[in-house]
């Protein structure tokens, strides 16, 4: 059964009173990276108001998949058992060229990985979870109908204006957290801009009820013989609901390509192409048009810029929800440092500038999937035809139709992370931590980042009472959870076993501090001196040290 959003009443509340304490945090925008920044600061005990335009989640397939990282993001959040039990797990994928399969992949995945690289859910879906989840979080105040109008700010606060049902209203808070979309009116409030590229191919997208038995992975076409010169993508999503995506001419007209009867004779004519006539329906259908666009700085004073409002990557490889995640993971666990006293304001700074470079480290990725699957020109399509035509005949060649989809970006140039000691192997100071099947001494098993908690936790080579003694140490700086792989437990530190540290890596006396996000802030070795961590510590993250 296709999801149909549920409309939600406008319900009045008061502006802020002139010289009353402002609101600890403001989101703009109720979707999945503002409701997933909202439950991330409540988590850890913020208070958020959240001002939606609309009155309800989104209606459509939209962004369907999300990547092994973002479901670790949900776990943090508290709803990444419902996204587990409403989603569809995959690993592999396959591409033809006309009618011959040129193309067969797997996403890299082990015995000892938590999760699937990618599962699929219907964005209406996602937001349902999410939204549920804060209707039940009492730190979270939804506001439905309450479109942004305008946003200024000092030194101290930051005045959010909101048209509603009842007027205007005025909200002051310590930061406000821009998450309302591509056509954020946060942004045109402070008259802040996307730049970047735009591309020039268009794709239609659409959800149909299909009972069919294929499997669930990616295919692609290219220039299939059932609609010659388009390329066509098939993702199969939960509920017998099918995504297919298909790139209209650049001569054709995007509001005639998007009439019904001209969608469902494009899917007619592939799925009786594939041999199925079974029956189907068309439930939603939408127009796209890939952009690599981003502002220059993703903070502007007390405002942090989250997802389509901070950054939009091509649809290709699916890095557009899934960085947007990625964005609220980060946010959340620094804005929240800040706003209950530990942290220095300046942290903001430090992680919008990862997050602006984790969207170039997108945008690099795309770009090459986007040329490739919408070309814009005839001669960027005579290209990919030719590499399409060789991979035929070379196999060898095949590397070259690599969809690239996506993985969790890196912080590795960051200054708050610590790279003083090399690694051997594992990952490196800055890169996320793998979420790995672990069975604690005493314990059953679970996910490294199960065990470990949102919180910054050390994993050591060493015994639990190292581990605790160095965790001890670093706590006069951040609140550290403590995971050994060597002896027997102490009180609160679980110890992992000696498999554990070869998979990540860790020679003896090794150990990775690790940050709430689950990227790698430093690498370490237990006997040695602390002091150059520490001090890092306090000059990136403390009140009255950051930079």
């Amino acid at each position: 059964m296709y999801f149909e959003p549920h409309h939600h009443d406008f319900v009045d509340f008061t502006s802020t009173a002139p010289g009353a304490g402002p609101e600890q945090v403001v989101v703009a925008g109720a979707g999945p990276v503002g409701l997933a920044v909202a439950l991330g600061l409540a988590r850890r005990g913020v208070a958020v108001t959240v001002l939606e335009a609309g009155d309800s989640v989104c209606h459509g397939s939209r962004a369907i998949c999300l990547s092994r990282h973002s479901m670790e993001v949900l776990d943090r959040i508290g709803v990444g058992g419902e996204f587990a039990r409403l989603s569809l797990p995959w690993t592999t994928g396959r591409s033809h060229y006309r009618d011959t399969e040129v193309l067969a992949f797997a996403m890299p995945h082990g015995e000892a990985d938590v999760r699937a690289p990618m599962v699929n859910i219907s964005q209406s879906v996602a937001e349902q979870i999410l939204l549920d989840a804060a209707l039940a979080e009492p730190r979270i105040k939804l506001r439905w109908k309450s479109r942004v109008t305008g946003v200024t700010q000092d030194d101290g606060q930051v005045t959010v204006e909101a048209e509603t049902p009842a007027g205007p209203r005025v909200l002051r808070a310590r930061h406000l957290v821009a998450c309302d979309g591509a056509h954020s009116a946060v942004r045109k409030a402070l008259d802040v801009h996307l730049e970047g590229t735009s591309y020039e191919g268009r794709y239609v997208i659409a959800d149909i009820h299909w009972e069919s038995e294929l499997p669930t992975e990616r295919q692609a076409w290219f220039d299939p013989p059932s609609n010659p010169g388009q390329t066509i993508l098939l993702h199969r999503q939960p509920d017998d609901i099918w995504r297919i995506d298909y790139q209209i001419d650049a001569d054709e007209d995007p509001e005639e390509a998007i009439r019904e009867e001209n969608v469902r004779a494009v899917i007619t004519r592939h799925l009786e192409w594939l041999g199925t006539r079974k029956p189907w329906t068309l439930e939603w259908s939408s127009l796209y048009r890939a952009h690599a666009r981003a502002l220059g700085s993703f903070l502007h004073g007390r405002v942090l810029f989250a997802g389509d409002a901070a950054h939009l990557v091509p649809i290709f490889g699916v890095r557009g929800l899934n960085s947007g995640l990625e964005d609220a993971d980060v946010y959340a666990w620094a804005l929240a440092a800040v706003v209950n006293g530990g942290a220095d304001e300046r942290i903001l700074r430090t992680v919008a500038d990862e997050r602006r470079d984790a969207w170039r480290q997108n945008a690099e990725q795309a770009e090459k999937s986007t040329l490739f699957m919408t070309p814009g020109t005839d001669g960027y399509r005579l290209t990919r035809d030719a590499v399409l035509q060789l991979a035929l005949a070379r196999p060898v060649l095949t590397h070259l139709i690599n969809p690239r989809q996506s993985s969790a970006t890196h912080s590795r140039t960051s200054p708050l992370t610590h790279t003083a000691a090399p690694a051997a192997s594992g990952p490196l100071p800055g890169d996320p931590l793998p979420d790995l099947k672990v069975v604690p001494v005493g314990g059953e098993e679970t996910g490294l980042h199960a065990l470990r908690g949102a919180t910054f936790s050390l994993i050591a080579a060493a015994t639990a009472a190292d581990a605790a003694r160095v965790a001890s140490e670093l706590s006069a700086h951040l609140p550290v959870t403590a995971l050994a792989t060597e002896g027997e437990p102490a009180p609160g530190v679980p110890v992992l076993g000696h498999e554990a540290a070869t998979r990540l890596g860790l020679a003896e006396g090794e150990a990775l501090l690790v940050r709430p996000d689950g990227l790698v802030l430093a690498r370490i070795r237990t006997g040695e001196p602390l002091g150059p961590l520490t001090r890092h510590l306090t000059d990136q993250l403390t009140a009255g040290g950051a930079r």
